[in-house]
């Protein structure tokens, strides 16, 4: 897994460069390094504990648990990113973050199965506190250097190449990696191709992160689930349960409240 994730850290070293080179005209980086190098292990350690948790717990328990993804983000942001918000901020990511884990919860039997709370449980509680960090750090960024995203994708993926490089040296994956290629070669075709769109997913990311910051991105990675699922039952015909239904108005009602007051309150300052 570290090996695959490596391999998309150096493509989309590549292409952050290629654009910093090209397109993107956004001047000298005056961020810290070491707010890059604890970006990237905090992004690296929340996917880590996240895919690892797998191991103890079932799939859907990880896809709800991840949906919570806004709530670390937002409350690290206070603590440790020096942001503030309104007290109708909180609510309003509520609703979208309870919405949505209504939306995609699964009756039956592998989800409602007794279960206590044990290790994968802990290992996904680890990730969430690790996006939470990440966002912080981030926040941290957009602050006090004006970070822009071309040099944020940039140098959180120099040092993650540099963490997950060690990593795969140390416990021999790499080899495991390259056996595994030289055996089924076509793969090569496919990791590019999964590589190079995942770099370009990864640009509007890091755009949204500078732009917006890293509460509303979290916000439309966590919702990008709702609308994945939420167009699949459109186009394909698929029913809804009466759940689904309510959840869909608790996600819609949030997002349009949180957009509507946003909106409001730009308004306000500009006259």
């Amino acid at each position: 897994m570290l090996a695959l994730v490596f391999v998309q850290c150096v493509v989309n070293y590549i292409y952050a460069k290629i654009m910093l080179l090209t397109f993107l005209k956004q001047g000298e980086d005056t961020t810290r390094s070491v707010y890059y190098a604890s970006a990237a292990m905090t992004y690296l350690l929340a996917m880590v504990c996240s895919n690892m948790a797998l191991q103890w717990i079932n799939y859907p328990t990880q896809v709800i648990g991840k949906s919570a993804k806004p709530i670390p983000v937002m409350l690290l942001g206070v603590l440790l990113g020096r942001k503030s918000y309104a007290l109708k901020k909180y609510l309003f990511v509520l609703l979208v973050v309870i919405g949505v884990a209504m939306f995609i919860y699964k009756d039956g039997k592998e989800s409602t199965s007794e279960t206590n709370f044990g290790f994968g449980e802990f290992l996904l509680v680890l990730s969430l506190l690790m996006d939470g960090l990440t966002g912080a750090v981030q926040e941290r960024m957009k602050t006090e250097s004006k970070t822009k995203s071309g040099h944020m994708m940039v140098s959180m993926n120099k040092w993650s190449c540099v963490f997950l490089g060690i990593s795969i040296l140390i416990t021999g994956e790499i080899f495991d990696f390259v056996t595994f290629v030289n055996k089924y070669p076509a793969v090569i075709y496919q990791l590019v191709i999964f590589s190079v769109l995942s770099a370009l997913g990864q640009f509007f990311i890091f755009l949204t992160v500078t732009e917006y910051g890293p509460l509303p991105c979290s916000i439309v990675t966590t919702t990008r689930k709702f609308f994945t699922v939420l167009g699949s039952i459109v186009f394909f015909g698929n029913v809804m349960t009466s759940r689904q239904w309510m959840a869909t108005i608790i996600v819609f009602t949030g997002l349009f409240l949180d957009s509507f007051y946003s909106a409001r309150g730009s308004s306000k300052r500009n006259n």
